[in-house]
């Protein structure tokens, strides 16, 4: 698959699998929509649009629209309007439109040079949208976007909003030392020379001069020293600060980074994630070579990305050592501090310089926030460990009811009163865990990856087999199901919700097959310990309620629904015993299935003499 479109080129996703599909975006055409305007407007091609506030931006984007505005700043999500208004033109062509129904469902990686890598990161934010909002409970396909030189694109609650959604990891953003573009939106927008953008955007295509009239793509020695300086002031200022919440009430830009940044200089590069450290090592890298004198032009920094992805390499596989003596490093003898020191060479940064102790700083901040999540994770472990004597209770109360009713029903019903406590005190523990759990996530508190993890995954959901049962006897023996409806959509606890798509995701992740399918092909020699299907309960307690109500009915056509809908679910049912997907307890004399069973065999003979006598007549 190969194709070319006006704003992208895409190619791969061969082989049986599909493989994995590239999509290069150009800023050419984003460049030349607004070269004509660019100096009359001003920034106001740059300024924030909330896509909350913008229809289209909110169809292509609902996950992100509908966020809670940012509780530290109380703004909600924002994106460059440029980018958004070229990306939304490029969405609604037939040859995007195309595209995304080629690649629904495959791995892709999205990228963009400048301006192009703006319009890319769009591009991806949109189809993991539409990807984890197919379905329910469906997972996003691997998705990763790489960007050379892109401008920043959004606000803080944009960069907070994308690691509620767990996608921080599907960003990585490649910034040369010396470029202006990827720190420019750190000044005031009414500061922001938006001809200088355009222009080194158009200096990539031979015919610009043709078409930009006023806008030019060559700067001044006076006026790029100028904008160096411009960018240098005010990148230091979001940089030092130490709440990076609410800046335009200081007047600043109210643009943020997100993702990861790959920071390059001539001696390599250095990898910083989270919006803090992106801060600080883009003003830090940059502010290095303006001290020192050695600046390219900003057309030469700005379009020097292929160079430095071909040396890469050479600097990932070239054993090193910091030229510099660091006295930190020499005096601790710590692998750490030296680590550290040949980050701040690979990233441009001499060790000796003033202001490379503040960096250094910065770095090892930046090192213990990423051990964070991992260390919680750990912790979280743990607790786990100390939870599990709660888990294995319920598993003795389901075993003591396994013979008569079944633990659902006892449940239900609270039989034998001490244990029915015991337990209930052990779901609600169980419950808090996992909420909290849950909690940490959404607020990044654990690895962007930890829903992927097959041991969390796998304890999801065995919690969720064992104790969404009890969960629904306590909503049907409350009668909620007659004031709030039915469980399944109406009761369900959100992190049940959640589960299922973790579940649903773990082929994905692993490389195995999914249990659905895996089950299929799998024959069992004995019942599952735990019934596969986690709402079933609830399922069987609809039956008997449409079983009830068809008893009780007159109306043929509603009674005709009904039956039709009964007979779906005795052959889903029929089929998970048969393939012993359900647990001993499901086919107990007293348990709501086998009376189920029992009100259904009754109807249906009714239904078939109330037929046979319409025959007769």
């Amino acid at each position: 698959m190969g194709a070319a479109s006006p704003g992208f080129v895409y190619g791969g996703g061969g082989g049986d699998d599909g493989g994995t599909v590239y999509v290069a975006f150009s800023g050419v055409q984003a460049a030349l929509s607004v070269a004509g305007a660019a100096v009359a407007s001003g920034a106001d091609v740059f300024a924030p649009v909330g896509l909350a506030g913008d229809a289209a931006g909110a169809r292509a984007f609902p996950q992100l629209a509908a966020a809670e505005p940012d509780a530290a700043a109380g703004d909600p999500v924002a994106v460059q309007a440029l980018a958004l208004r070229c990306f939304l033109k490029l969405c609604g062509s037939p040859e995007f439109q195309m595209l995304l129904n080629q690649i629904r469902g495959k791995g892709v990686v999205f990228t963009g040079h400048s301006l192009g890598g703006a319009i890319a990161t769009l591009a991806a934010l949109h189809y993991l949208c539409i990807s984890s909002s197919s379905s329910a409970y469906a997972t996003a396909p691997p998705v990763l976007c790489v960007t050379f030189g892109s401008p920043l694109l959004g606000n803080e609650a944009l960069s907070r909003a994308i690691l509620r959604e767990r996608w921080g990891g599907n960003f990585c953003h490649v910034v040369s030392q010396h470029d202006v573009v990827p720190r420019l939106l750190f000044c005031p927008l009414d500061a922001v020379p938006v001809r200088i953008i355009v222009g080194l955007q158009l200096q990539q295509w031979p015919g610009c001069t043709r078409h930009v009239g006023t806008v030019t793509n060559s700067v001044e020695d006076a006026e790029q020293e100028a904008l160096q300086q411009l960018i240098q002031a005010h990148s230091r200022v979001v940089a030092m600060e130490q709440k990076l919440a609410a800046p335009e009430m200081r007047g600043g830009s109210p643009y943020r980074p997100f993702g990861a940044y790959v920071l390059c200089s001539p001696d390599g590069a250095a990898c910083v994630d989270g919006l803090t450290a992106a801060v600080q090592m883009l003003y830090a890298t940059f502010a290095a070579k303006c001290v020192s004198g050695s600046v390219k032009s900003l057309e030469a920094a700005h379009s020097c990305y292929g160079d430095l992805v071909l040396k890469m390499p050479q600097h990932l596989v070239l054993k090193r050592r910091p030229r510099a003596v660091d006295v930190l490093a020499a005096v601790s003898n710590s692998n750490y501090d030296a680590g550290i020191s040949l980050a701040l060479e690979a990233s441009g940064i001499d060790g000796e310089a003033t202001g490379a102790t503040t960096v250094r700083h910065w770095l090892k901040a930046s090192k213990r926030a990423g051990r964070s999540p991992s260390l919680n994770c750990a912790g979280l472990a743990t607790r786990l460990g100390r939870i599990t004597p709660c888990r294995a209770q319920i598993e003795w109360y389901k075993a003591s009811f396994d013979g008569d009713t079944g633990y659902y029903d006892a449940f239900k019903q609270r039989r034998s009163p001490k244990k029915f406590h015991k337990a209930n005190i052990y779901r609600i523990k169980l419950g808090q865990f996992w909420d909290g759990v849950l909690t940490m996530l959404e607020t990044s508190q654990l690895p962007h990856d930890f829903h992927r993890r097959a041991k969390w995954v796998n304890a999801a959901r065995f919690y969720q087999l064992l104790v969404e049962p009890l969960d629904i006897a306590d909503y049907h023996r409350n009668n909620l199901h007659k004031t709030r409806g039915s469980y399944i959509t109406h009761g369900r606890e959100r992190r049940y919700e959640l589960f299922d798509k973790w579940w649903k995701g773990k082929g994905t992740f692993t490389g195995c097959t999914s249990d659905t399918s895996t089950t299929a092909s799998r024959t069992r020699s004995k019942y599952a310990g735990l019934t596969q299907d986690p709402c079933f309960w609830a399922r069987v307690e609809d039956a008997r309620e449409q079983t009830e109500s068809a008893a009780a009915g007159h109306d043929a056509v509603a009674l005709a629904t009904k039956l039709e809908s009964l007979r779906e679910f005795e052959h889903y049912a029929a089929e998970l015993v048969e393939s012993k997907e359900v647990s001993i307890d499901v086919l107990a004399p007293q348990s709501s299935y086998s009376l189920w069973l029992e009100e259904w065999k009754e109807l249906k003979l009714s239904d078939e003499a109330r037929t046979s006598s319409l025959f007769q007549f």
